[in-house]
């Protein structure tokens, strides 16, 4: 959904900059600037870097919630024993950015749920300091990761909630880039 985001962003005539990871397709459109990370941490630190500059954050990358504790860049030997891996929470972006907001920014965040959906999504819109969540739902067929559709709910901080049908990235893109102009409009 980012890089459909900021193509039609770009279209509407936004300056855009793209934090991206490590993916196999890339925007089309030159106007977007990109900013690549390969890591959590680099893509939190870069998110808020360019924060305080930006009118307009829209967080849709599906960023680790863990790392692991320890790396290392040798093999580890198999001996026949268990291993413990121990993670670490990774930076929460949209929690840091909804910290640091200005009454003149809009932050819009995704939530990805399997379970209560709404009541989950919307928790997490008001936890993180967020304008607008856009949520998608593992039981949708052909939507979130791996199509070229999904299928969106959008709620704001008013508690409105609105679904939307099946339908390409792009129209999904221009749906959540509509409602967003709609809050700057008011």
């Amino acid at each position: 959904m980012g890089i459909a985001i900021a193509e039609i962003a770009a279209e509407y005539g936004a300056s855009v900059e793209l934090v991206i990871g490590p993916v196999s397709k890339l925007p089309e459109n030159k106007s977007v600037k990109l900013i690549k990370v390969t890591t959590a941490a680099n893509m939190a630190a870069e998110c808020i870097a360019r924060f305080n500059s930006c009118d307009i954050a829209i967080l849709a990358a599906a960023v680790a919630d863990f790392t692991p504790e320890k790396v290392t860049r040798e093999k580890i030997k198999k001996t026949g024993d268990d291993i413990i891996l121990r993670l670490k929470p990774t930076i929460d972006i949209a929690a840091t950015l909804g910290n640091l907001k200005k009454k003149t920014q809009i932050i819009a965040g995704f939530a990805l749920e399997t379970d209560n959906e709404i009541a989950n999504a919307t928790s997490k819109l008001k936890l993180k300091n967020l304008d607008i969540i856009v949520l998608n739902s593992l039981k949708d067929k052909g939507a979130g990761f791996g199509f070229d559709t999904n299928q969106i709910t959008i709620i704001d901080s008013n508690n409105n909630i609105d679904k939307f049908e099946l339908k390409s990235k792009e129209e999904a893109a221009r749906d959540i880039l509509d409602k967003i102009v709609s809050i700057m409009k008011s």
